[in-house]
């Protein structure tokens, strides 16, 4: 019973945390955290332990999951080098600087243990950057910062493994580098193949609740099996949640993506705000531990300190010359994106035959079986670089990115993962939870300065407006082809006005009042029964054609998105209109009976 109280308190606490948090113009995060400290330290609440397992095993699979199912893929594409050297080699340079640099500050430590804190301290969190999302970025900037929160977990995660187990027995570096490329592929092979099995399932699965109720399972059945094999659970559930997103609008119905958006929606507000809500209320444990082990509070502040400032100071000087790299990337470019035109013009004249193109004065001949690949690829590359054009990453967004690297609630966890046997663990633990907690409440609360200060860039009404006039024309097109379509094609026969066998001069020989006024009703009501089926049957002929149009219009989405012609936000838009008026057609054709 005590533990159902503290449940829903837990929940209204949530649901007013998010209420409120907006009139006081600071993230919810950051107040859920404030709110868990002040409690842990009320005289009559008890000390609050979780087992970090639930938070690396319970809660992150499913938070992870339903962000990349969220997560745009072709912008994910698009800045996956970007992603993967903030997730892989930012990190590996963090833990083994932190690493160095503790080792020396805390007696004892070692390096392999010191390497395990920075390993600890070095990710960022993908539930941090809900705050980043509120601030009126540009998607690019979250599209990096979501995507490097998806992925460094893995890293840290697997550089923590080793170092534990470095700190008992000897570990080479290729034995580390095996245990990472082991722990991402097997992951990133169970994820795929859990979504490709989850879509095949859940497209036979008629009732949408069931088929929600299915999904809440995907990113542990990716997850577990992953752990079990010495891969990394968290790569497993990204990778499922994404070849979800990718097939999720071919395999799934309009009702059922909009459930399962909707009922995550839920889930993610639940879990992240529980996150930040515990990370508070284990402060006072975690200090309570230290002072009896005899380790000073201040001194795992100055640590902290340290930490928190080595860590930025890091990142600082990643992002400045990869940012570097991204603008000398885009330059070159809008250099090959003439050849890029031309090279396309040419492909698009060609048609189905076979071509001959000439490079460096070799020529080559293309069969035409081919050229429909190599069309694509040209445009993807093409409209790649018009993307990076429109939306450039300069030092404005640099500062952003480097700014919002915030540690969270991964980082307690991962800390509370060392042994029992870990010189100075309940420093390291406290230590870890500093960081984290002054990177949310310094880095998350200043966030909106920084952006209003910068100015980086920032969506543009006007351009978002520009390009959904355009899409609309395309998707209206389409409507008028299938309509002419049906209207070419239909050969049906109106039902009618009356009965066939009326005789509208009946003879007057044996004339019966009563009989010509029965007949007189029957014809008033066949023809009522015949102008109602007419009109029903119009209707449904209407509610057809539409459906037509819709799926229509649907393929075309995708066809844009795989050409990545559009911006993924446009043609989210786009395919959420669609069935939200799908769904309406099909609600009115159930309610009728058709």
């Amino acid at each position: 019973m005590e533990l159902l109280i503290i449940g829903v308190l837990g929940m209204l606490g949530i649901a007013g945390a998010s209420l409120i948090a907006p009139k006081l113009r600071i993230p919810a995060p950051l107040l859920l955290v404030l709110v868990g400290i002040v409690i842990s330290f009320l005289p009559f609440v008890a000390e609050f332990e979780i087992d970090p397992e639930w938070i690396l095993a319970g809660i992150l699979p499913p938070l992870l999951y339903s962000a990349s199912v969220s997560m745009p893929t072709v912008d994910f594409r698009r800045e996956f080098k970007t992603i993967s050297g903030l997730s892989v080699v930012l990190v590996v340079i963090s833990a083994v600087v932190l690493g160095a640099l503790f080792s020396w500050l805390i007696p004892g430590l070692g390096l392999a243990g010191g390497i395990a804190l920075g390993a600890i301290l070095s990710p960022t969190d993908a539930v941090a950057t809900t705050i980043v999302k509120r601030v009126g970025v540009s998607p690019r900037i979250v599209t990096v910062l979501e995507g490097e929160s998806l992925l460094n977990d893995a890293t840290a995660l697997v550089l923590l493994r080793s170092a534990i187990a470095a700190s008992a027995a000897s570990v080479s570096l290729w034995g580390v580098l095996g245990d990472f490329v082991w722990a991402v592929l097997i992951a990133a092979a169970i994820g795929f193949l859990i979504g490709i099995v989850n879509l095949f399932v859940r497209k036979r699965v008629q009732d949408a609740t069931v088929n929600t109720v299915i999904s809440f399972t995907v990113p542990f059945l990716a997850s577990l099996p992953a752990e079990a094999l010495g891969g990394s659970g968290l790569v497993a559930a990204v990778v499922a949640g994404l070849v979800t997103g990718m097939g999720s609008v071919r395999f799934l119905k309009p009702q059922h993506r909009l459930s399962d958006e909707q009922n995550w929606r839920t889930v993610e507000l639940l879990l992240e705000s529980t996150v930040f809500l515990v990370m508070g209320l284990e402060l006072s444990k975690i200090i309570n531990d230290v002072q009896r082990d005899g380790a000073g509070v201040w001194t795992a502040v100055g640590l902290a300190a340290i930490g928190l400032g080595v860590v930025t100071l890091l990142r600082a000087l990643y992002v400045a010359p990869l940012i570097a790299s991204i603008g000398r990337t885009q330059k070159r470019g809008e250099r090959i994106k003439p050849t890029l035109d031309k090279l396309q013009s040419k492909l698009d004249h060609a048609g189905d035959q076979d071509i001959k193109l000439e490079r460096d004065g070799h020529s080559r001949t293309v069969p035409a079986k081919r050229l429909s690949q190599l069309r694509g690829r040209v445009q993807r590359k093409s409209a790649d670089i018009d993307y990076f054009s429109k939306k450039p990453l300069g030092w404005r967004e640099g500062t952003v990115v480097a700014w919002a690297g915030m540690r969270g609630v991964v980082t307690l966890a991962a800390a509370q993962t060392l042994p029992a046997e870990t010189p100075s663990r309940s420093l390291l633990i406290l230590v870890a939870f500093l960081v984290a907690g002054s990177s949310l409440l310094i880095q998350g609360g200043t966030l909106p300065w920084l952006v209003r200060v910068v100015r980086p860039a920032a969506p543009d009404p006007e351009e978002n407006a520009a390009e959904r006039a355009e899409l609309m024309e395309l998707l209206l097109e389409v409507a008028r082809d299938q309509g002419a379509s049906a209207a070419g094609t239909s050969h049906e026969k109106p039902l009618p006005e009356k009965p066939l066998n009326h005789d509208p001069h009946p003879s007057q020989e044996g004339h019966d009042p009563a009989a010509d006024l029965a007949d007189h009703e029957a014809v008033e009501l066949l023809g009522a029964l015949s102008a109602g089926a007419a009109e029903r049957q119009e209707r449904i002929n209407r509610r057809s054609l539409r459906l037509n149009i819709l799926l229509a219009q649907r393929e075309l989405l995708l066809a844009l998105r795989k050409e990545a012609r559009f911006s993924s936000a446009t043609l989210s838009h786009a395919l959420a209109t669609l069935d939200a008026e799908q769904v309406a057609l099909e609600m009115r054709g159930e309610a009728e009976g058709h």
